[in-house]
Parts: C-alpha cells; structure tokens; sequence
C-alpha cells in the first residue's frame, strides 16, 4: 500500500460517497460509522492519505497533534460528557481494515477492559 492507494476514506473526501460528517476543517475530516460499535462511533481521518501508524514521518508530527485535538473537540460536540476511548487499529493484527489512518472515537456507553 502506498500513499496513492485509494481507500473508502480518500472517495469520502473528494465527496464521491456520502457520509454523515459532523466535522471538518483544512487537515482532517470526522464522520459517523457506518458499522458502529458503541451508542456513538465517530471516525476522523486526516485529509493526507498516511496509510497507518506506522507510516507516519516526523514532518506529520503536528498533523498527528491535530487528529488528537480534533477527537477530543469531536468528542465534547457529540456530548461524550462522561468519557469516551479513542482507537487507531494499525495493520491486520492490530484490527485494521481501511488502510487510510484513522481514529475511532467510541462513546455513549461505559468501555471494558482488556477492549479486544
């Protein structure tokens, strides 16, 4: 996989398949689950196409940060007063299945532990 592969995420951004978009801004995108595992199950992706974790450089430093903030702001928007977990799935053994890197913000109920 690289840089170019096209994923369900890159369409979503170019707005060739719709989605349910509760935020958005210059970096990164949020939008509802389609196949959601909790009561509220939001994913934010950022616009540039980084295949997963591990694919990240120093120079997405900052972009990173920002997917955090996002979460977080995402979250407080969607009413998660009581908490919430965020996720990133990175590789087949790890759970991921888009390999465009994405967060999951799961809330609106309480989370067990171990979570897999």
């Amino acid at each position: 996989m690289s840089e170019t592969t096209e994923t369900i995420f890159s369409k979503i951004i170019r707005r060739e398949i719709p989605a349910n978009i509760v935020y958005e801004d210059d970096l990164a995108l949020a939008f509802t689950d389609v196949n959601p595992q909790a009561p509220v199950h939001i994913l934010v992706i950022p616009k540039k196409p980084i295949v997963k974790l591990t694919d990240a450089e120093s120079q997405d430093q900052a972009l990173l940060g920002h997917l955090l903030l996002t979460a977080k702001h995402v979250a407080a928007a969607a009413g998660l007063k009581n908490g919430y977990r965020v996720v990133i799935n990175t590789d087949a053994d790890g759970g991921q299945s888009v390999y465009h890197l994405h967060l999951h913000i799961l809330g609106g109920r309480p989370m067990a532990w171990p979570p897999g």
